[in-house]
């Protein structure tokens, strides 16, 4: 029965990708898929290969950006599924492992849409695995393993780095402390996650340190205490991993670790602390910035697999049959309704005609974008204009997904993000017209007083998804100017702004 869960939710998935138009981001990080660079300003690289890997077998199709995503859902399922097993050796626990991913909404279906979290989990998780075989045999070379994997979870987004306090804590809390702090493993393991890591290292020494500076805001903009941001992050996991799951695996983690630290255990150490110190670090951050939908989830996976480890053992331990046939009720309920709540989701996006959320809808937020490609090509005809300028890497990257290499697209200001990416086209563009498209008022924002081109109004264009209006758009005819690809590092048109606040501040406003 579950390997048929397993199957219909991934062909769920399926349908999902190919359904869905890429969302902004997506199409954004599939335009570093197209670059040669060893890294990029936003994140590691991780997800332009993951990307280039399914683009690779379906081409530029929404189910070949996101297939990627879908293979790395089933590869993180099989790893909780060995941790399980190896840890229990009990059937229905390696059932829950796998299944309580599929009952969350944000691996159950939104894993199809990929991400730098979607890169970094299933190596996230092949990480903890190799600690579990460690712990389980003694042998130090599953340091090695770990080192390794850790490195290309590393190479996918930064945020692995809370994974840090849970494995010094598995390493220094149990009695085998001394053991391992006198061997050469957990010493090689950092130099190997370091190697692995080298390109995007590599990348910051050519470039300013770019992207560590760049995340480095991030981690320490602080906007004042505010009760909504708490409210979001909160709701943002119950929404994401479900509103029974969420309580049921926190209930398993605190367990674990209380029973781990009680009885010095590594392995429950371990899987209890690389979910609740994430877990309270992103609470406390709420307190003062939002924190992103996607931030958390790749430690979830972690807590799933203590949870479905925690029923065996209380059914082991002699717990009262009350507290076993609670806990059994709970995560039960916790996966029946999680799946039909992802069901209900699926439907919703990929064959309701309505919108019952209007502007915040986070899907249909970003849907639209091929009305405004259509008033953008009707311009380029009318004009004769062979490329296209924006001024936010958003609308940047759904007019080089739409337009495919038909007209060059450059984003004109925020050069700082297209560091090492390679020549648009400029032989096409230099001493031609272009047609400008950007979200009002970003048409009137201060940076144009950097442009010297001439600006002729051509008109508006709405973007809409099932009849709800999100935003509007200036279409703009740009003459005696050539965009600028290397700004010195001082110009306004270099410069990126801090995402980490921006919307922060617009949604406070």
């Amino acid at each position: 029965m579950a390997v048929v869960v397993i199957a219909a939710m991934t062909l769920l998935r399926i349908v999902y990708a190919s359904a869905l138009e890429l969302r902004t981001d997506e199409a954004y990080y599939w335009t570093w898929s197209k670059e040669g660079a060893l890294s990029f300003l936003d994140h590691p690289p991780g997800i332009a290969w993951l990307i280039r890997f399914g683009t690779a077998i379906f081409g530029d199709t929404t189910l070949g950006v996101r297939f990627g995503g879908i293979v790395a859902m089933l590869v993180t399922q099989l790893l909780l599924a060995d941790i399980v097993r190896r840890l229990t050796h009990d059937t229905r626990a390696v059932v829950f492992a796998v299944l309580m991913p599929e009952a969350a909404l944000y691996y159950g279906l939104l894993m199809a849409k990929v991400a730098p979290d979607v890169a970094m989990i299933p190596f996230a998780v092949a990480m903890i695995w190799s600690l579990v075989r460690l712990a389980q045999g003694g042998d130090g070379r599953w340091w090695l393993a770990a080192g390794l994997f850790g490195g290309l979870a590393m190479l996918s987004k930064f945020t692995v780095i809370l994974f840090a306090p849970a494995i010094a804590a598995f390493l220094l809390v149990p009695d085998w402390r001394m053991r391992w702090l006198r061997s050469p493993y957990p010493y090689l393991a950092v130099l190997v996650a370091l190697a692995v890591f080298s390109p995007v290292l590599i990348w910051n020494v050519q470039h300013d340190w770019a992207s560590i500076r760049f995340q480095g805001v991030r981690a320490t903009t602080n906007y004042g205490i505010s009760l909504r941001t708490v409210g979001d992050y909160i709701g943002l996991q119950f929404g994401l991993v479900g509103f029974v799951m969420l309580p049921v695996v926190l209930s398993g983690l605190a367990m674990t670790a209380w029973r781990g630290y009680r009885t010095r255990e590594p392995v429950a150490i371990l899987l209890s602390t690389a979910v609740l110190v994430p877990f309270l670090y992103f609470l406390v951050k709420s307190l003062t910035l939002r924190v992103g939908d996607t931030w958390p989830m790749f430690m979830w996976p972690v807590g799933f697999a203590a949870t479905a480890v925690n029923f065996v053992v209380l059914s082991r331990d002699g717990r009262s049959a009350r507290l076993v046939r609670s806990s059994l009720f709970w995560i039960k309920t916790a996966i029946a309704s999680g799946i039909a709540f992802v069901v209900i989701v699926f439907l919703y996006y990929v064959a309701a005609p309505f919108n019952l959320l209007g502007k915040i809808d986070p899907i249909g937020a970003e849907a639209g974008y091929e009305q405004v490609a259509a008033r953008v090509q009707a311009a380029l005809d009318e004009t004769g204009a062979t490329w296209i300028a924006t001024t936010d890497y958003r609308t940047y990257a759904m007019m080089r997904w739409l337009f495919r290499g038909r007209a060059p697209v450059v984003e004109i200001n925020e050069r700082g993000r297209f560091q090492d990416f390679a020549d648009p086209g400029m032989d096409r563009i230099k001493g031609h017209a272009g047609i400008y498209v950007g979200r009002e008022p970003d048409n009137r924002s201060p940076v144009w007083a950097s442009i010297p081109a001439t600006r002729e109004q051509l008109g508006q264009v709405e973007r809409r998804w099932r009849g709800v209006l999100t935003d509007t758009y200036a279409i703009e005819k740009l003459t005696g100017w050539t965009p600028e690809l290397s700004p010195p590092k001082d110009s306004p048109l270099f410069q990126w702004r801090v995402l980490a606040g921006e919307f922060e501040k617009r949604e406070l406003g």
